[in-house]
């Protein structure tokens, strides 16, 4: 596949799964539904490399991207599976979209890239309005409990980013499915724990559309969506693969309220425009490059 290619169908798997995660919880609680969703994925994952004859490197730096991948995805969707119950499913992408901040100053930090100029601190300032926005009013994030649900899905942001960062400076050139795979049996005992440590119920009756989401998640949110956003952490740089973010959390709000019913205020579109600005400011050359790799540079060019 082609990284493009990868690169759109990632965005449209992150634009579903919020309101996925959403509907999964419903009737299964969060820990048997990210738990159910990290097992399927796994089955799935292992069943694709024995179809493929495809052995699991098992090298020093596999393993270190393999660890650094499954403790990153334990962290980050254990918190964002229990921030969800309490706040839109919209609002979980537009969190998620404050990633390329944090990602920006990580990398930063421990890949040595090049120094916060005044447009990527201003695109930073206006991110953080963006979420001061948002925050005004928790009665239109989802409830009484979004004010908790918020601060669990910006440590999942946090999580999520230091974990991007990690695997990018391990570098490892392992297939991404072996990836995917890898970092499924690195975090699976660790759900399993969650699941055990909360009761360790299995619903007796499961609504349909909670089963369809939690298989939905585990073949196309856990196995496919990883796969291809390995895939294009290897072939783009950290600032580029953060620009998923940008585009995902305007169609997972129009998902959350046309298919879920969430009321969307103006206060929420206010914060996502304001944070959509941020980011688009922060991430200008990446966006731009791009732009200009995706589109051909003159017309009739194949």
């Amino acid at each position: 596949m082609s990284v493009p290619a990868a690169y759109l169908t990632v965005i449209l798997i992150w634009s579903t799964t919020p309101l996925a995660i959403k509907w999964s919880a419903q009737g299964a609680g969060f820990a048997f539904a990210v738990t159910s969703r990290m097992a399927i994925g796994l089955a799935v994952a292992a069943l694709i490399l024995v179809l493929l004859r495809m052995r699991l490197p098992l090298h020093a730096r596999a393993r270190k991207s393999y660890l650094a991948g499954g403790l990153g995805l334990f962290g980050a969707m254990t918190l964002t599976y229990w921030g969800a119950q309490y706040i839109h499913s919209g609002l979980v992408s537009v969190l998620f979209g404050l990633s390329p901040l944090l990602t920006g100053l990580l990398a930063l930090l421990w890949l040595e890239e090049e120094a916060l100029g005044a447009r990527q601190l201003a695109g930073m300032l206006l991110g953080l309005a963006g979420l001061a926005v948002i925050f005004g009013d928790s009665g239109e994030m989802g409830g009484a409990h979004a004010v908790a649900g918020v601060a669990a899905l910006l440590l999942a942001v946090t999580v999520y980013s230091a974990s991007l960062v990690w695997m990018k400076r391990i570098g490892d050139d392992s297939p991404p499915l072996a990836t995917t795979a890898g970092t499924l049996t690195v975090s699976l005992p660790l759900f399993g724990l969650v699941w055990w440590a909360s009761g360790g119920v299995i619903p007796v009756y499961l609504p349909a559309r909670a089963g369809a989401a939690i298989v939905y998640l585990g073949v196309f949110g856990s196995v496919l969506g990883f796969a291809l956003y390995y895939y294009v952490i290897k072939h783009l740089e950290t600032g580029k693969v953060a620009l998923i973010t940008l585009i995902t959390p305007v169609i997972a709000l129009l998902l959350g309220s046309l298919l879920n019913g969430e009321a969307v205020s103006a206060r929420v579109w206010v914060g996502t425009a304001l944070i959509g600005l941020g980011l688009t400011l922060h991430q200008w050359r990446a966006l731009a490059t791009l732009v200009a790799e995706t589109v051909p540079a003159k017309r009739g060019q194949p």
